[in-house]
């Protein structure tokens, strides 16, 4: 479902997801692409490539399968997987994963944040970060910011969506409730079922029609236009 007229005024807390909701994730991952062939060129191997592919792989099951505490369990799986130590494991990810991406995170973010993050400011909402992977530095590196921001691997929290746990972490610290809140995200069968457990309205990015889902397909849509008009806060 298209959502074109929605009431923000009993709206106080706006969570977003980050990867694939703040930036494009496919337009990174193709300049990341460039240099894992380049590396892959430079080292005459695969092991990089290989290790990343096992590590995204295993995180997604563990993220449908719920599982509490899931690093120490990703970790293992990947290296049983890879055969690659864990030491190395974990310095490809950092390096792979959380370092080079920075690079280009600014140019692949979308069109029309920075406004509607303005507009949330001034219509006095709370901005909430709710993310799988770390994302203070994501933020501060494509120039926006946040009230309150949590990661899966944060303290107290130790779980991937779908899992709610996170979110209700963030409306607690927000002091709002779930009608009071909206998150907004790229994927119904993690942020939006995240959000529908909690009891929280999702909207989901998308560039086609998604059955059962409000959707939106950029942050110049109809949906947002109350949080763009000025005038609308005086």
């Amino acid at each position: 479902m298209i959502t074109e007229h929605f009431d923000w005024d009993r709206i106080h807390f706006v969570v977003f997801d980050v990867d694939g909701t703040l930036y494009n994730q496919r337009k990174l991952r193709l300049r990341m692409a460039g240099e894992m062939i380049a590396d892959a060129v430079a080292t005459r191997g695969l092991t990089n490539l290989r290790v990343l592919r096992a590590y995204r792989s295993v995180r997604e099951i563990i993220g449908e399968q719920e599982i509490d505490g899931f690093q120490e369990c990703l970790m293992a799986k990947t290296v049983a997987r890879t055969g690659v130590s864990a030491e190395r494991m974990e310095a490809i990810v950092a390096e792979w994963i959380e370092r080079r991406p920075l690079a280009y995170i600014e140019s692949c973010r979308y069109n029309g944040l920075v406004e509607l993050f303005a507009g949330l400011r001034r219509g006095n909402k709370a901005i909430g970060i709710y993310s799988d992977y770390p994302a203070e530095e994501k933020l501060q590196r494509m120039k926006l910011s946040a009230d309150y921001i949590l990661s899966a691997e944060d303290v107290g929290v130790g779980v991937l969506k779908p899992n709610p746990r996170g979110l209700r972490i963030l409306m607690q610290r927000a002091g709002v409730s779930p009608e009071q809140t909206v998150l907004i995200g790229d994927r119904p069968d993690r942020d939006g079922l995240a959000a529908r457990r909690a009891g929280v309205l999702p909207f989901i990015r998308s560039q086609k029609p998604r059955d059962g889902w409000r959707i939106f397909s950029n942050y110049s849509d109809r949906l947002f236009a109350p949080l763009l008009r000025e005038k609308v806060f005086e």
